[in-house]
């Protein structure tokens, strides 16, 4: 399959690893202008880790403090909109953070991302209930989806293409440290101080990264439109912003989300609440699609998905999101339910992961750049699906370095797998195009994250239902009936299973999350599927004058 096809005609191809497109008939004078000087690099991106380490331990912390904070607010019921909450919020908001950085610059979303999570993280210090904390968690979310998307965006404006996995690792890195720094920071304030603290420590950090991007980020003069750099002295255009699909885009979001995220928790899947969800989420896709298409500047414009390369990162990436799950959810769970782990043991075999997948990421430069970023990235999935579809295998109960191994391979395999679609697709779009192509795979992966954990949530439950159908007489009465209660059971100890019931539901845990890590290798599969058949052999790479500075020369404009 080669890359001739699709919407990706336009850019160019070549017989090299990473081939550049052809140069741009004409360019001005910003065209090969580059957003930072070399002198302001260091502080740029001290404020892009500041910026994502305030996303990245927001989850860990904020979770380690749960029983301090339902002691003190009550709300145990509902307490899991927290963090749905807070995810909700910034899924929806990734693709209208994506165009307004496209349009009005980064320096100015950014900001404004931070200000918004900062003056949550205030409100959510200052929460008197359950359900003020749970809205002020959306307001942490607004920001948070401007964060994370535009600070991805910025790291590819500062490096060109063959320094680009440097920024990469080390935003990698903040991620890895916040998983293991994370928990003890948040058990230390809340043991030691008051659970609000671990909102109100995000202050400093917040205020310290808006004014180094704020005093060092500097962005080329540019119209405020589609593909257009602003020649020197030339006055600014009044940009029109697509307010109707913006709104149209997140009512969407949040309600099909919701829907995911409540359903089987809440209330039943084939209930009226969920149908009720789902069927107005189905509405409201034809009312975002209809407005789009009428949008001058959309907020997700069609060449999002009618380019080739871009259309098989979005699939691939809302695979890898679909799969993440499987460790992310469920381990924890079957290292403490059925390896008789504690939570902090259970938390590090998981922890192993994020050792591995920035060092394999930064060191994925050296194969993408000699066989291209299809191919490194199928050789990452590929790996990654065979290491899924091992944990079955495992042997009951087995040794905790067993699934640590396993996650120590997964992270590998999934470095090598992501790394290359993210700095793949932001190499083949120009300045004015990189935001919104960045929030689009970034959507994608928050979106396949959700679908997953309603998906293998299912598959989880539906196995353990059978399971304890099938138990024997003698052990069924009085067992649990669904994982979070048989993990409860499993690790109270309070709980007085006696022996055989406890073994029982044990093998009924490791069987679940069989099931589930099979679903997961299936979302690698589909991964997989989606390089091999969908994305060009090559990706249409433009040269570093287009990427750094140029806002969308020799892109195909029929695409838009």
């Amino acid at each position: 399959m080669d890359g001739s096809g699709g919407g990706d005609t336009g850019h160019g191809g070549g017989t090299g690893g990473i081939p550049p497109a052809p140069p741009p008939p004409s360019s001005s004078p910003a065209s090969s202008a580059t957003p930072v000087r070399e002198d302001r690099r260091g502080p740029v991106v001290a404020a892009l880790m500041l910026g994502m380490a305030l996303a990245a331990l927001d989850g860990t912390i904020v979770s380690t403090a749960v029983p301090q904070i339902v002691s003190d607010l009550g709300g145990f019921t509902v307490f899991s909109w927290l963090f749905s909450g807070y995810l909700l919020a910034v899924t929806v908001t990734l693709p209208v953070y994506g165009k307004l950085s496209d349009t009005f610059g980064r320096k100015p979303v950014l900001i404004t991302g931070i200000a918004l999570f900062l003056l949550g993280s205030v409100l959510c210090a200052l929460a008197w209930n359950m359900p003020a904390l749970i809205a002020f968690r959306i307001v942490q979310g607004l920001g948070g989806g401007a964060i994370q998307g535009t600070v991805q965006t910025i790291a590819a404006d500062l490096y060109p293409l063959k320094e680009r996995p440097k920024i990469q690792a080390k935003l990698s890195t903040v991620w890895a440290v916040s998983a293991v720094a994370g928990p003890a920071v948040g058990g230390l304030l809340a043991g030691y101080a008051d659970w609000r603290w671990i909102f109100l420590i995000n202050l400093p950090v917040g205020a310290l990264a808006m004014w180094l991007v704020a005093k060092y980020l500097r962005e080329p003069g540019r119209n405020r439109g589609p593909g257009k750099v602003r020649e020197l002295g030339a006055p600014p255009v009044r940009s029109r912003i697509d307010w109707p699909g913006a709104l149209a885009v997140f009512a969407c979001g949040g309600l099909l989300l919701t829907a995911l995220v409540q359903g089987g928790t809440a209330w039943p899947w084939l209930s009226a609440p969920s149908l009720a969800l789902f069927a107005a989420s189905a509405v409201l896709i034809v009312v975002v699609v209809l407005v789009e298409r009428r949008a001058a500047e959309p907020i997700i414009p069609g060449w999002v998905w009618r380019r080739r390369t871009i259309a098989a990162v979005n699939i691939a990436l809302g695979a890898l999101g679909l799969l993440m799950v499987a460790p992310t959810v469920f381990l924890p769970t079957y290292a403490q339910s059925v390896l008789g782990l504690d939570p902090t043991a259970a938390g590090f075999v998981l922890s192993i992961m994020t050792l591995s997948w920035p060092l394999s990421a930064a060191l994925s430069q050296h194969v993408y750049g000699r066989i291209g970023f299809r191919q490194t990235a199928i050789i990452g999935i590929v790996l990654a699906t065979l290491i899924l579809a091992a944990f079955p295998l495992l042997p009951f109960p087995g040794a905790a370095w067993q699934p640590a191994l396993i996650m120590l391979l997964l992270g590998a395999a999934l470095g090598l797998f992501q790394l290359p679609l993210i700095v793949g697709v932001q190499s083949t779009v120009g300045w004015s195009e990189r935001g919104t192509a960045t929030a689009s795979i970034l959507f994608c992966r928050q979106l396949g994250q959700s679908v997953g954990a309603a998906l293998f949530g299912s598959v989880a439950n539906a196995t353990l239902a059978s399971r304890l159908a099938e138990a024997p007489d003698a052990i069924r009465g009085g067992l649990p009936t669904d994982l979070d209660s048989v993990s409860h059971a499993l690790t109270d100890p309070g709980s007085a299973l006696p022996a055989a019931a406890a073994d029982y539901l044990r093998r009924a845990v490791d069987t679940a999350v069989d099931h589930v890590y099979v679903g997961a290798a299936a979302a690698g599969v589909l991964a997989l599927l989606a390089l091999l058949f969908l994305a060009p052999r090559r990706f249409p790479v433009l040269t570093e004058g287009e990427v750094g500075g140029d806002a969308g020369a020799g892109q195909p404009l029929t695409e838009r």
